[in-house]
């Protein structure tokens, strides 16, 4: 539960049709299996305390007793648990027999849910036997006590109020207005669904995109278990399926065929954020729901599920190609749209050798393509000075000549010592003069050869540096079109190997491969025996970290504690913990500092779900404070 992490399991048992005693042991038995693994919200199958297929035996008051006095048994097996668990079983009230979810814990059951669409067609008859839900407040008598009963029920957790949970019941999910949208409205997180899903050909992947869909479409974590093996199969087949989603991505599916426990981590924490982002998840009007409060010790839980090492690079080839391509078209059909409308005669992009330039280079290509015009309308500058190795310099002027650029050598070694003689900076002074002088001498020659061709100064940052504020300001941060400025460092170096494992000519598959290699460099430094002598990553710390940082801490908004246990948890293997400490607090304390770069960007396409415009995702004033941020660092 500590940093808004429950575990949550669902759980198809093995059954028996109408045999109310077997089918209880076995539930008992899974409850305390998921006991053992330290789950905290279980979820069983739609009527498996008889079995679902009873069919008219329902009418028998055998059966109905039978299941009753099975049902006391699983609430009596679970006093001294806090774990909140939802099994299927049918209750009459009122006179009326319901198909119902009874939501137990620690010996009670806290409430029970009826199920409202009962469908009766194809193969079902429900109506036959079950009464659908009405709306309203009821209260039955359940066990010798008072316990509410309805539509609109949503159990809050005192020590964790982001955990509220709500449940619904097979068909209510496939129906036109599901239940679980009004329940998500009212502020349930988690929500189960106790189905008794039969199988058919294409039935599978139709319910994976529903139930991963819904969990989309409401924000909330959506568990799902079906009924499986012991049910009748005179008609029908059931699979045992059970999936675990949260906020459109499935965390844990189990397949079918299989009986048992399937288990997985729901991040409240993460779904009431993003809730609170959304302006959209809102409704006109409240919707009436009926709270009730229940008490779970917070712990640490261990997680399972999958916390991407690089989250904005797929895991997967196939999607990872995908992406690359995806990424590279909205990038070459956004700079289109701004050369139509500009009219500019040219491109002018500052070219280094290095990825982003490259990447800038290549995007700049694809638009000229878009366009229909040649690639000579693209003036590529290199422009060589103190710390320019002959690696990054032979590698840009071979790039742009293969690719029918024209190219411009412009050494920019004398404007920069003339630059230093007027200001009165020693040459031999390394510091950031020395550094930014060049940064911005090199703006300034793209700008004027822009002014002079009628040209588009094209901008090469990536997010990644943004969010450090690694970008000389008024030097390579400004531009005219920023056609990186959403693609983390992760993914530029992914789709430039991507481009170069795509193109057919051996020469430019060559020359993409050794800018691949080369490491990530200002080249602001003079060179060590003509090797590059300042390493960007030495310095502000490795980007596959804090790509890692941005994405939970800025993207999810996690506090520093909990983006620095997921990377732990996903990066441990290649940082040790003081490692990823040291680069935390760099990453939070660049990152308030440097606001004042990202306050005056230029436009620049945004391609994912991160981006730090001033425009857009991101707003913040540049002159906020990161003492609370900084000071939860310290005490980690």
């Amino acid at each position: 539960m500590l940093d808004g992490f429950i575990k949550v399991a669902a759980a198809t048992p093995e059954i028996r049709v109408a045999d109310c005693e077997y089918n209880a042991d076995k539930i008992i038995a899974l409850i305390a299996e998921a006991k053992m693994q330290s789950v905290k919200l279980l979820v069983l199958p739609e009527l498996c305390v008889t079995g679902y297929c009873c069919h008219d035996l329902f009418y028998q008051p055998a059966l109905l007793n039978g299941a009753l006095e099975q049902l006391s048994r699983i609430v009596k097996s679970t006093e001294g648990m806090d774990m909140l668990i939802a099994v299927g079983c049918p209750l009459v009230f009122d006179g009326e027999l319901y198909n119902c979810a009874v939501i137990i814990q620690n010996g009670n059951v806290l409430g029970v849910i009826p199920k409202k669409y009962l469908p009766n067609y194809n193969e079902f008859y429900e109506a036959r036997q079950f009464t659908g839900a009405v709306d309203g407040e009821f209260n039955m008598r359940l066990f010798s006590k008072n316990v509410p009963f309805g539509l609109n029920l949503l159990f809050e957790c005192s020590e964790l109020p982001e955990l509220t949970f709500a449940a619904e019941i097979c068909e209510d999910l496939w129906s036109p207005a599901p239940p679980s949208i009004g329940l998500a409205l009212g502020g349930a997180t988690v929500i189960a669904n106790l189905s008794a899903s039969n199988e058919t050909i294409g039935k599978e992947a139709y319910r994976n995109a529903l139930i991963t869909g819904q969990s989309a479409r409401l924000i909330c974590g959506y568990i799902f278990a079906s009924a499986g093996e012991g049910e009748s199969t005179q008609d029908l087949v059931f699979g045992g399926h059970r999936m675990i989603a949260e906020n459109g991505t499935a965390l844990a599916d189990s397949g079918l065929y299989t009986t048992g426990l399937t288990i997985s981590e729901i991040d409240v924490q993460r779904l009431t954020t993003e809730r609170r982002r959304n302006t959209s998840f809102k409704c006109s009007e409240e919707p009436k729901t009926r709270r009730i409060s229940f008490s779970m010790k917070p712990e640490r839980t261990v997680l399972t599920r999958n916390v991407e090492a690089m989250p904005f690079v797929p895991q997967s080839s196939s999607e990872k190609d995908k992406r690359c391509s995806d990424i590279l078209k909205m990038q070459a059909h956004g700079l289109a749209a701004r050369i139509r409308h500009t009219h500019c005669k040219t491109l002018v992009i500052g070219i280094s050798g290095g990825l982003d330039s490259c990447l800038a280079l290549l995007v700049s290509i694809e638009a000229m393509k878009l366009l229909e015009r040649p690639a000579s309308d693209i003036i590529a500058v290199t422009m060589p000075c103190f710390g320019t190795t002959k690696r990054t310099k032979s590698n840009a002027e071979t790039l742009c000549q293969i690719l029918g650029t024209t190219l411009r050598v412009i050494d920019i070694s004398d404007s920069v010592r003339q630059h230093f003689k007027d200001i009165a900076h020693d040459e031999n002074d390394h510091n950031v003069t020395y550094e930014n002088g060049q940064a911005r001498e090199r703006t300034q020659v793209l700008m004027d050869i822009a002014n002079e061709e009628n040209g588009l100064v094209i901008g090469t940052g990536d997010l990644s540096e943004l969010a450090l504020g690694w970008a000389t300001y008024n030097g390579d941060h400004m531009s005219m079109y920023g056609v990186n400025a959403s693609v983390p460092k992760t993914l530029v170096r992914h789709i430039v190997y991507y481009y170069a494992r795509t193109v057919s000519a051996p020469a430019l598959r060559d020359v993409l491969t050794d800018i691949f290699n080369t490491p990530v460099s200002p080249e602001l430094l003079p060179a060590k025996d003509g090797e590059i002598s300042q390493i960007t990553e030495d310095l502000v710390g490795p980007y596959e970290l804090h790509d890692f940082f941005l994405y939970n801490g800025i993207r999810w908004g996690f506090p520093p504690k909990k983006v620095y246990r997921l990377a732990q948890y996903a990066l441990g293997q290649n940082y040790d913990a003081g490692t990823i400490l040291k680069w935390l607090k760099t990453f939070y304390r660049r990152f308030f500092a440097q606001q004042f770069k990202r306050s005056c960007l230029p436009d620049g396409v945004k391609v994912g779900s991160v981006s730090l415009s001033p425009r857009g995702d991101w707003r913040m004033p540049s002159d906020a404070s990161s003492a609370i941020w900084l000071k939860q660092i310290d005490e980690l």
